[in-house]
């Protein structure tokens, strides 16, 4: 008799969690009960019937703000961890494969960039790039890429030494196809558990780039902006201002990183 396979509850909390996150980012706008950028009453109201978590210090009303948020938050961290895990995945299956020069290259310059602090070094390249969102992308993806490289590339290492490798090579395949036909699919499960971690990544580095003053700019309903406007507020007891975002990014990246542990552990079963 077979037995069911348990479903794992972190596994199962991080989904529904993520499809949430993904969802407001589509359309957390349109749900949003005011304009997230729009003051609609007095400034830095408690939460009410009519507002549910306050208005800020600019009268925005932030509940409308933190349904908004995603669809900076979650899809600068979606797209850049995309971005990232296909060109690492890209770079690191090359220099896992064809071993040489270049791939001694590719793991120095791998091995500088992550020798930086992450935020610092993220912080610098947007200021030099500018403060928007397509240069967020691009800087959270130059710097995740690195970790991609590391995972396929050290997967790859061991998969090019199995038998279906010879097995593929005696039939008449070039390396080429090899490599991307056969290498490459059994050597994506590092980089696709990977994936869900990175993205709860940059969502923080997201937030806290715009805390500081060096990520998305204001009035954009984005959590870091308003933790960071809210958070002066707090010795005056207005905590909401700060809370509720806090509370929304908490959340979100427990999901991503529940899901990523709950997949990682799956996947070594």
């Amino acid at each position: 008799m077979m037995q069911k396979r348990k479903i794992d509850p972190l596994l199962l909390i991080g989904l529904i969690i993520i499809a949430g996150s993904l969802f407001l980012a589509v359309f957390g706008n349109s749900l949003a009960p005011y304009d997230p950028q729009e003051p609609v009453g007095d400034f830095s109201m408690p939460p009410s019937a009519d507002h549910w978590f306050g208005t800020d210090g600019s009268g925005l009303d932030v509940f409308s703000r933190v349904l908004a948020a995603p669809r900076v938050d979650v899809a600068i961290a979606v797209t850049a961890a995309i971005v990232s895990a296909v060109l690492g995945t890209g770079i690191g299956l090359y220099a896992g494969y064809f071993t040489g020069r270049f791939s001694e290259i590719v793991m120095r310059i791998s091995d500088i960039l992550q020798s930086f602090p992450v935020f610092i070094l993220a912080m610098v390249l947007v200021t030099l790039t500018g403060r928007n969102v397509v240069n967020l992308i691009f800087v959270l993806a130059f710097l995740y890429t690195p970790i991609f490289v590391r995972l396929t590339r050290s997967e790859v290492l061991t998969q090019r030494t199995r038998t279906y490798v010879e097995a593929a090579r005696a039939t008449g395949n070039s390396e080429f196809q090899i490599a991307t036909r056969h290498v490459l699919r059994n050597s994506l499960a590092p980089s696709l558990v990977q994936l869900s971690v990175t993205v709860g990544f940059g969502i923080l580095l997201t937030a806290g780039l715009s805390f500081v003053g060096a990520g998305v700019r204001p009035p954009t309903p984005e959590w870091g902006i308003m933790i960071a406007s809210g958070a002066p507020n707090i010795i005056l007891n207005e905590w909401w201002t700060s809370v509720f975002p806090g509370i929304a990014i908490s959340i979100t990246v427990f999901g991503y990183a529940a899901a990523g542990n709950a997949i990682e552990r799956w996947a070594r079963k």
